[in-house]
């Protein structure tokens, strides 16, 4: 076997966990401010000592040069180490604490000095220009040493220079005051020191409950990961705050709301404007999975509130799922008819054996004729009145699934619609729809029916779909084009109440409108206006005989009737 590898020595360096590291960092903060601010404070504290010492020696100066007697002892007497002149400056020495006083003649000779063997020899530095009448500050060295020095001009009764005083301080006693100073200055710089890292631990502990003790790397992961995710998924997520303003919007957002970053800090009422898409974002609609259409997509929204006031919403987009469940219906209804085709189709097959069995060969060719030529003239009815393929084809359809139900779909008289549509898709979407609901509120009435017209009005398209169904009361009229409201029962596919909100929102969308009156004789009408629908003023319509799209099998169930 191997032998057991050695442990890995632990490298020193930053601490992992955020706490450590805003504390340490803190820390480190706080005592270098505390050393500069030391530093800042001794550097001018000893030039401020020297400063003092040398006023201080040329205060002394000044006083013992303003004895009385002092002159004229310097000019009487010879200098000796008894003599009244180094009496004076002794006395005065000791009373001030000065290091020396020396007074002098004109040449420089001592008549005092701290050391009476001085006396009568010349002083060790320059005193020309005490002597020359100005008064000196300096920090020199002499025979006793480094000292901070004050020299003044001697003057006699009349005000002539007869000689100089110079006194010095000791200078280790400056350097004793700055250096007794340093203690204080350590312990309140150890006392802020301490201030300053109690408030880095408090503050350190605080960052780690609001961090939940994560590490900067763990943060800016996380964040990195936020972004990607954001931005990534195929789900919008829209960001609120306490206030109501956008505070995040994803890619998928942006795109699913028609909006672009640039409403991030705005309200959300002024960025989406009002309607359902709105209210259910700002939680004045609540619930799960709620639906509102935002320009052609139908989106499902959920909305949870954040512990800050604010709130996150998810929006999906359902516009595909929708689209596929009115297909799936449709389908639905198509196959049903074609069932019931099928059976009308074995029924016509039947007579037309029974006749050629009989050997009426001329009926049957009557007969064979004639169910060929209503399916032919109802989609030529169509073509003549409605010259666009896709609203003619639509409507060709509708009528085989109208038949099948017993509902006589008829186009007006004063249809005529030009093949000049600038959006066709949208008006096949709506014509569609009101149609669909139409057959579904005379389904199962007696004389069923219902009416569409189109109608070119210079470049504005009208449209009017009106059945003999029980009606719409008139306190719902507003609420039927209402993200989500439906009075029907659900479909297998997922929910009702969007086909009418489509409907207003892609007239909105052009500039037109969609309502709701009573028609004549009961039943609801549906009119839809769409200005500049059309690329140019399209034809004034005709009238003409009125037409009822119906095939073999509706006439043969009121023949039965």
């Amino acid at each position: 076997m191997s032998p057991t590898p050695p442990a890995r020595r632990r490298r020193l360096g930053m601490p992992k966990r955020m706490f450590s590291q805003v504390l340490l960092m803190q820390v480190a903060i706080a005592a270098g401010v505390a050393v500069l601010a030391t530093g800042l404070f001794l550097a001018p504290l000893s030039d401020q000592l020297d400063d003092q010492a040398m006023r201080r020696a040329l205060a002394i100066a000044q006083t013992t040069a303003a004895q009385p007697r002092l002159a004229e002892e310097l000019t009487s007497t010879a200098p000796s180490a008894d003599g009244p002149v180094q009496a004076e400056a002794e006395r005065i020495r000791k009373a001030s604490g000065a290091e020396y006083v020396v007074v002098m003649n004109t040449r420089g000779v001592r008549w005092s000095h701290t050391n009476p063997a001085e006396v009568g020899g010349h002083v060790s530095t320059d005193p020309r220009q005490a002597l020359a009448g100005r008064e000196v500050m300096e920090i020199d060295s002499g025979t006793l040493g480094r000292s901070a020095r004050g020299k003044v001009p001697l003057r006699d009764a009349d005000g002539d220079i007869v000689g100089a005083v110079s006194v010095g301080i000791e200078y280790d006693s400056v350097r004793a005051r700055l250096i007794h100073a340093i203690p204080g200055l350590f312990a309140y710089a150890g006392g802020a020191m301490a201030v300053g890292a109690l408030a880095a631990y408090l503050i350190s502990r605080r960052v780690q409950r609001q961090t939940r003790d994560l590490a900067f790397s763990d943060i800016a992961g996380l964040l990195a990961e936020r972004e990607a995710m954001l931005h990534g998924i195929r789900e919008g997520v829209v960001a609120l705050d306490h206030e109501g303003r956008i505070r995040l919007l994803n890619d998928e957002a942006q795109r699913l709301l028609g909006l672009s970053n640039e409403v991030v800090g705005q309200p959300l009422d002024a960025a989406l404007g009002e309607g359902r898409t709105t209210d259910v974002l700002a939680g004045r609609v609540t619930g799960t999975d709620l639906l509102t259409v935002r320009g052609q997509r139908v989106l499902v929204a959920n909305r949870m509130p954040t512990d800050d006031g604010g709130a996150v919403a998810t929006l999906r987009d359902r516009t595909e799922l929708e689209q596929l469940g009115r297909e799936l219906d449709s389908t639905r209804g198509l196959i049903d008819a074609l069932r019931a085709q099928d059976h009308e189709h074995a029924n016509r097959m039947h007579t037309l054996l029974g006749l050629l069995e009989l050997e009426m060969y001329d009926d049957a060719v009557e007969f064979v004729g004639e169910v060929v030529g209503d399916h032919r003239a109802t989609a030529e009815q169509v073509t003549e009145k409605i010259h666009d393929p896709l609203l003619a084809a639509l409507l060709v359809g509708k009528a085989t699934v109208a038949a099948e139900r017993g509902v006589a779909l008829w186009i007006s008289d004063r249809t005529l619609f030009p093949d000049r549509l600038i959006d066709p898709r949208g008006l096949v979407t709506i014509v569609g729809n009101l149609v669909d609901n139409a057959l579904d509120a005379v389904a199962g009435t007696l004389h069923a029916r219902v009416e569409v017209e189109l109608r070119a009005e210079g470049r504005t398209a009208v449209l009017r779909v009106q059945d003999t169904g029980p009606g719409i009361p008139a306190e719902q009229r507003e609420l039927i084009f209402t993200d989500g409201w439906s009075t029907k029962k659900p479909p297998a596919h997922g929910k009702r109440g969007i086909g009418l909100s489509l409907v207003r929102r892609l007239a909105e969308r052009q500039g037109g409108s969609a309502r709701v009156a009573e028609a004549d004789g009961g039943g609801a009408e549906f009119t839809i206006v769409l200005p500049e629908a059309l690329t140019e003023p399209g034809l004034a319509p005709e009238p003409g005989p009125g037409l009822v799209l119906e095939s073999a099998a509706t006439t043969s169930k009121e023949e039965s009737r």
